[in-house]
């Protein structure tokens, strides 16, 4: 299908890749992982032929059709929402739009009816109808209303827009998807949709992802972008974790066991090669010696965040109780009288659709807390009806949805940690950084030029520092790799308080949560006291005896 031979990839003095040679066969899905900074979205470009590498080339097979996702978000601004999806397909959309062009005329001629008839036989045989009306379901299928898609693309944000050019290069079939973070900005609705698409893709797949749970659903095999080399695994992310994890222990095994026939082998030989009567085997030995060789182990890029959030105070029974809470934009009501009881212990993962107010209920709660150890005054909010009460013994800490907002000042990462624990030493502030993977030099970049990884372990340094025993965070894992997901998860679901937290990564609502809360679009909710798998086994026989009931009328 497509391979890469030799590949060599140079930015200035950094080596991303060297001598990088794989081969991508027809019909499997393949994960591009490694840390931030390893070059998988480089590499998935590389493929794309939109960067030419220093050495090596790319093969792609004759006749094989690629489409890549595009993140141009303006590049189709004057075009609706539907006709940005069709031109995803040039040739049957040029169809279509010649042949829609004639009927529109006032004065049809002869010929343009000729015309006209031979465009509405090609469109026929292309399946025009069919495979048109397939470009409105999969906007559906991405969260993306029928209502918008007579939209022009520049009505859009960003978020949408991305939907939109995902429906396109999924319309367009290629029988190579090359395919960037594709879960970005999409629900738990619209990624399990993709899950179930993809999975049934007849082409090859080569894509980019920190979602774990739609890597193990998708994914046929691992390639580990690490060590400026490439390899690839087969199975999905679990497979790869512990097919690694037992190579890495094998060549340690290895290493250990041919470490101490060293040895011996020197004691030998210091002990006898002065002795005559030994001295043929003391050399016998020195020539074993000189051909035992250790494995290379290189260092991998990947690095675990040792976050470790515990609370400083012990929590009481009673966490929140929240009555009739309500709050509208204008005319745009988003919650609507919810009423919600969390006690200690309860891990709460709010989800739903986009809009429909996961991160305006925690703004609302935070807007009823006197002191959320850190968060913005400007991203609480306040209620227009209802009532919100917290616990007594609550001591409550917060990550926003965007951390930048919060890092503008001219600080250091060290001075900006120290104003929210004046008289903890210095010492303690370092090595809360260190832990989060800021070192050394490090610690004195400002806070205003961080990245958006950088930000989400910066304030999750902040809330190790305070101690707060319930948490409240939107979209944590924006912006991280595998590895702060994972540290983050464990952490999560070790914490000895309560958290309440939004997210779209279902690896982290799997293993962090204990209770789910979904909002609906309708303003109604669903209280669900369960984890994550227990919750889609309840919506699945749901939506079955809806169906069951739906056949039976």
């Amino acid at each position: 299908m497509i391979s890469c031979s030799n590949v060599t990839l140079r930015f200035g003095k950094k080596t991303l890749f060297e001598g990088v040679t794989l081969k991508f066969k027809p019909g499997y899905c393949y994960g591009l992982i490694g840390a931030n900074g390893a070059g998988k979205s480089t590499f998935l470009k590389i493929l794309a032929g939109e960067i030419k590498p220093d050495e090596g080339e790319i093969a792609l097979d004759k006749g094989v059709k690629m489409g890549m996702l595009k993140q141009d978000h303006y590049a189709y601004d004057a075009h609706t929402v539907l006709d940005t999806v069709l031109m995803g397909r040039e040739d049957l959309y040029r169809v279509q739009k010649d042949k829609d062009a004639l009927y529109a005329k006032p004065d049809m001629t002869e010929a343009d009816g000729h015309r006209a008839a031979d465009l509405e036989a090609e469109f026929m045989e292309m399946d025009g109808y069919t495979v048109t009306a397939a470009a409105g379901e999969l906007l559906e299928g991405l969260g993306v209303e029928t209502s918008k898609h007579d939209w022009k693309m520049s009505q859009l944000t960003g978020g949408w827009k991305l939907r939109v050019l995902l429906a396109q290069i999924l319309y367009a079939k290629p029988d190579l998807l090359l395919l960037d973070e594709p879960t970005n900005h999409l629900d738990i609705r619209g990624i399990r949709w993709l899950e179930e698409y993809l999975d049934a893709y007849e082409g090859t797949i080569i894509l980019v992802s920190h979602d774990r749970h739609f890597l193990n659903r998708i994914c046929t095999h691992m390639v580990d972008i690490d060590r400026q080399r490439a390899t690839i695994y087969t199975g999905n992310y679990d497979f790869f974790a512990q097919a690694s994890q037992q190579a890495l222990d094998a060549k340690l095994s290895e290493n250990a066991r041919k470490e101490k026939r060293i040895s011996e082998l020197k004691e030998f030989i210091a002990r006898f090669s002065a002795n005559a009567s030994k001295s043929a085997q003391a050399t016998s030995r020195s020539k074993l010696l000189d051909k035992i060789e250790l494995e290379e182990i290189v260092p991998s890029s990947r690095q675990y965040p040792r976050l470790a959030l515990k609370p400083k105070d012990e929590l009481g029974k009673d966490v929140v109780r929240v009555e009739g809470l309500s709050k509208s934009f204008g005319e745009l009501e988003v919650l609507k009288g919810l009423d919600l009881t969390l006690v200690n212990g309860d891990k709460l993962a709010v989800v739903g659709p986009n809009g429909v107010g996961k991160t305006t209920l925690l703004r609302c709660l935070l807007g009823a807390y006197e002191n959320d150890g850190g968060a913005l005054a400007a991203q609480n909010l306040k209620a227009d009806s209802g009532a919100v009460k917290w616990g007594v013994s609550v001591r409550l800490n917060s990550m926003p949805q965007d951390t930048k907002e919060e890092l503008t000042q001219e600080l250091s990462m060290v001075d900006w940690l120290k104003q929210f624990a004046p008289l903890e030493e210095i010492q303690v502030i370092r090595a809360l950084l260190g832990r989060m993977l800021f070192s050394g030099e490090q610690q004195e970049k400002s806070v205003k030029v961080l990245s958006g990884g950088e930000c989400q372990r910066l304030i999750l340094a902040r809330m190790m520092l305070l101690g707060g025993n319930v948490l409240l965070l939107d979209e944590p894992s924006n912006h991280m790799d595998l590895e702060s997901i994972e540290s983050l998860a464990k952490s999560l679901a070790e914490f000895g308080g309560s958290v309440i937290f939004t997210s779209h990564d279902q690896d982290l609502i799997s293993r962090a949560a204990n209770r789910i809360l979904e909002l609906r679009p309708d303003g109604t909710c669903l209280d669900f006291k369960g984890g994550y798998a227990e919750f889609l086994e309840a919506q699945e026989q749901q939506a079955k005896a809806a169906k069951k009931s739906k056949v039976k009328a």
